[in-house]
């Protein structure tokens, strides 16, 4: 279904939620590349 159907449109809270979460999302897997990057630079070398 790629075209817009007004009467079977979602809540604006359901849109608000899924916005909400795709952030969160992004802002997570942000974080584990940096958490991954600094424990990448503290581990001892050789490891």
């Amino acid at each position: 279904m790629l075209w817009s159907d007004p009467e079977n449109k979602p809540p604006k809270e359901l849109r608000d939620a899924q916005d909400m979460m795709r952030r969160v999302g992004l802002v997570l897997a942000l974080a584990m590349v940096v958490a991954m990057f600094v424990l990448g630079l503290q581990s001892p070398s050789g490891g």
